[in-house]
């Protein structure tokens, strides 16, 4: 642009400008900063409420442990909480558990997620990846993997989501 556009065009510029910063309350020099904090206080309160889910999704406490094989298993079905929560959920019941193996599956209101979690002292005994194709293929998926000590995978039927705790269960000899 030149002549007339370019003024006309810079002006359009310092107009939107004028109105975020009346926006967001906060001089036009200072916009940078201000929307960066804005932008990191909204990453903290969504971690905070993904923690809140995480929390109400798995209640008061976790499911019992239940011992098969001499192997402590945790099989739970989540409500409230997407896929991408379930890993850190899993973390924290191996935590409170020591030596586990987890599966969880997620009730999202549309298509199931399962994930599993196994402690690093059993990883040579079960993998998750086989744990997750089992709870997966009884929720009517396809695949799944990761790692031996973390794997998620997907299903298309929720009404299945027991059935498929049973099925990862079974792989321990449950």
């Amino acid at each position: 642009l030149t002549g007339q556009a370019a003024l006309d065009h810079l002006r359009q510029q310092d107009a939107r400008l004028n109105d975020i910063a009346a926006i967001i309350k906060a001089p036009a020099g200072e916009l940078a900063d201000r929307i960066r904090a804005l932008f990191d206080e909204r990453k903290a309160l969504a971690n905070e409420v993904a923690q809140l889910k995480r929390d109400a999704a798995l209640g008061d406490k976790f499911a019992e442990a239940v011992e098969i094989n001499g192997i402590k298993f945790v099989g739970q079905v989540v409500s409230g909480v997407a896929g991408k929560d379930l890993p850190p959920m899993i973390d924290e019941i191996k935590a409170a558990n020591g030596s586990v193996v987890v599966v969880l599956v997620a009730d999202t209101g549309s298509k199931p997620a399962v994930c599993a979690g196994v402690t690093a002292d059993l990883v040579e005994r079960i993998s998750a990846v086989d744990l997750v194709k089992a709870a997966v293929e009884v929720l009517g998926g396809k695949g799944g993997g990761g790692r031996p000590d973390l794997a998620q995978g997907g299903g298309a039927n929720i009404d299945q989501a027991s059935a498929a705790i049973k099925a990862a269960k079974s792989l321990i000899g449950g």
